[in-house]
């Protein structure tokens, strides 16, 4: 990361105001024209500019301000920061070797068939390819389709374990909900709409079913007194 003047003009406004630098000196420390300074310092320039101090910030010494006041041809240096944040770097396409990239196919290939939830931009995402690719794979009109293998790209070294286990949190978030198995309670618009002859029938056709039941354990009992009696005639 390089060591670099935040808000440059901002400091020189402070600078001027505060100071007894030269403007050669702050225009140096600020990497601005001396001739800016200056117009910083009529009020030609820079006038709704907020100063900042770079001692409270971090950014400079009230030591090297010092010796800039006592002696014009000192140059300011800039103080090294206390923490060091390392430099984003750009999003892109991701990247894979040549000697990997023979596998992508076969990457995509597993990805289609155990992971169906995922959208052809995270496949891309992960192993870096085109949706063209993919639905040439998904299709089965890929060129080589006949000799693919699925196979795991974390494995292959095409994403990493975590790289992947977020992008199907993503797609799972984002997918339908399935409807649950088994058998399920009536929703309450079916059940308010019941009337009460409704119930009462229900509850008598029961009634019946516990009666008959009743009859045939009779209907046995019957039969079984009656064979008893004819064993005992003879």
């Amino acid at each position: 990361m390089a060591n670099t003047l935040l808000m440059p003009k901002a400091t020189a406004v402070w600078l001027v105001d505060n100071t007894a630098l030269t403007f050669d000196q702050i225009a140096e420390f600020c990497k601005l024209h001396p001739l800016e300074v200056g117009a910083i310092a009529d009020g030609d320039a820079a006038q709704g500019i907020k100063g900042m101090d770079p001692v409270m910030t971090g950014q400079l010494t009230r030591e090297e301000i010092a010796l800039g006041e006592r002696d014009p041809n000192h140059r300011l240096k800039l103080s090294e920061p206390k923490v060091r944040v390392p430099e984003t770097k750009r999003k892109g396409p991701r990247y894979t070797p040549l000697s990997k990239r023979q596998d992508r196919p076969n990457a995509i290939l597993w990805l289609v068939r155990n992971h169906p939830e995922l959208k052809d931009a995270q496949i891309s995402r992960l192993v870096g390819t085109t949706k063209s690719t993919i639905e040439q794979i998904r299709e089965r009109t890929h060129w080589n389709s006949a000799n693919l293998v699925p196979m795991d790209p974390v494995t292959l070294g095409l994403c990493s374990q975590i790289d992947l286990d977020l992008e199907v949190q993503r797609a799972a978030r984002y997918a339908p909900p399935t409807a649950p198995a088994g058998d399920t309670l009536l929703p309450a618009s079916q059940t308010e709409g019941l009337s009460i002859s409704d119930a009462r029938h229900e509850d008598a056709a029961s009634d019946e079913q516990e009666l008959d039941a009743d009859a045939v354990f009779a209907k046995l009992s019957s039969l079984k007194s009656k064979t008893e009696d004819e064993d005992d005639e003879e």
